[in-house]
């Protein structure tokens, strides 16, 4: 516990995700309101999550941090596609009479889809009810210690789990959700920030694993229209490249995510690991930085730094795109 710097409440912010199956289509409907994704591609996915009994691991997620938390404020919890949805949540935060939140959004990273968007949820929820308290975003944390810390944890975990012959030459391959080119170039004030900020927090996250250890950055659950350019190579097709290296043992790092999405659990320890077993390569993944405790404390570090300046208007702009898939 620590400096509370004015908030009178902290808002934990996040995608959200259906937790039975009858919530699976509804949620992924609210995902692509607008959007155009045909009903096919929505069927698809639909399909990854009832593979998982129709639950997304991320509601559960977001529950176990916000009890781990020990900050001197209340809790409160809003999602932008699934309950609870963030408009109701801001609406029982001025009930209660919160004044000013403190806004944690389970994102690391410069871009419209992590930043701006949310940004752009927490306005419409705080124009929905007259009244609402005033709601600061946390700044971006992808460097923070705490992040890189448990991250670091996990990623020497993940390598402990590889048979001893392997663990020596594993390769570490950083993932992150993949964005469309146009997206990845307008990311922060000056264009770039997305991809940068994963190589710096990659790089970290090696320095303190084993600084001589060869990485790479590569991207998962990329979709859109085949003419749409995103960013790649993708993780299943960077495991083939690797296994015609010669590279034989890898340890799949989600260092784009904080906690596990239908992304994790399906396209890395589904996909890839399918993709893993054919090449015969030894592959193991780290945990996302989920309730490790650096994580969670640096969350009350955050709350205790002087309040973030707000993001230009121009920052991260929304994109212009025919489509978009739903799942992060």
């Amino acid at each position: 516990m620590g400096s509370t710097n004015g908030y009178d409440a902290l808002l934990v912010v996040s995608f959200g995700g259906p937790e039975k199956p009858e919530d699976v289509m509804p949620f992924l409907e609210n995902v692509v309101r607008g959007r155009g994704v045909p009903r096919e591609r929505l069927l698809e996915v639909e399909a990854h999550y009832q593979g998982f009994g129709g639950i997304s691991p991320i509601n559960q997620q977001c529950r176990d941090l916000i009890a781990a938390l020990d900050v001197d404020l209340p809790v409160y919890w809003g999602n932008r596609n699934w309950h609870p949805f963030l408009e109701d949540t801001v609406l029982r935060m001025k009930e209660d009479g919160v004044r000013k939140a403190a806004a944690f959004v389970t994102a690391a990273y410069s871009s419209y889809s992590s930043c701006r968007q949310y940004l752009d949820d927490i306005a419409r929820a705080r124009a929905a009810v007259p009244g609402a308290p005033e709601i600061v975003k946390l700044r971006h944390y992808y460097d923070h210690p705490g992040f890189i810390a448990a991250m670091a944890d996990h990623t020497r975990e993940a390598l402990d789990r590889l048979p001893a012959g392997a663990r020596e030459q594993a390769r570490l391959v950083f993932t992150a959700h993949s964005i469309p080119v146009s997206m990845a170039r307008t990311a922060g004030p000056a264009g770039g920030a997305y991809e940068a900020q994963l190589r710096r927090a990659a790089e970290l996250v090696t320095t303190h694993v084993d600084e001589g250890r060869a990485w790479d950055l590569v991207w998962q659950s990329r979709s859109g229209p085949p003419q749409v350019p995103w960013l790649e190579p993708d993780v299943c097709d960077h495991l083939e490249a690797l296994h015609a290296e010669g590279v034989r043992s890898a340890v799949l790092v989600p260092i784009g995510f904080v906690s596990d999405h239908m992304e994790v659990v399906y396209d890395l320890d589904v996909e890839a690991a399918a993709t893993a077993e054919k090449l015969g390569m030894a592959l193991t993944r780290a945990s996302t930085a989920g309730t490790h405790p650096r994580f969670v404390s640096m969350v009350a570090e955050l709350l205790a730094e002087p309040e973030p300046a707000p993001c230009a208007a121009t920052c991260c702009p929304a994109p212009v795109r025919p489509a978009h898939r739903p799942g992060r």
